[in-house]
């Protein structure tokens, strides 16, 4: 009788890749590193389990996107008050907090509830092209 493999924490290596944002489309980019953080791309890939790897993107800042979402496409959040929904446009969210916009558009792809969350925590977003994790030694990865 043949018997399912299932990959133990010991089994799975975790690498750290780095992805360049600039002149990316923010849809492909986002695709791209919700697959790598849940490690699709790998042989041993087990949708319940965190297989995936650690991402770090940079230049958040200079990602652009097609058409006039630039100014038609809204970011809402709410302070939990009353009346306390703020609304803002991708052009103002961009000037604003621009490592937001990746994080936002990445968490929507990745699995909802505790997985996701786990999931998520190994997203690294940068506004500019430095980043404190060179000592991980992060490979590079172009799309």
């Amino acid at each position: 009788m043949k018997e399912t493999f299932v990959p133990s924490k010991a089994f799975v290596r975790k690498k750290w890749y780095v992805i360049d944002a600039k002149d990316q489309n923010l849809g492909r980019l986002a695709t791209e590193v919700a697959s790598f953080l849940r490690g699709k791309y790998k042989p041993y890939f087990t949708p319940y389990l965190d297989t995936g790897d650690y991402i770090i993107v940079i230049n958040a800042d200079k990602i652009k996107v097609t058409g006039n979402k630039k100014l038609e496409k809204l970011y809402r959040h709410h302070s939990g008050r009353p009346g306390g929904m703020k609304i803002e446009t991708f052009e103002k969210l961009q000037a604003r907090i621009p490592e937001r916009i990746i994080e936002k558009s990445v968490k929507g792809m990745l699995p909802k509830g505790a997985l996701g969350r786990e999931v998520f925590r190994k997203l690294y977003v940068y506004s500019n092209d430095s980043h404190p994790h060179q000592a991980q030694k992060p490979e590079k990865i172009t799309l």
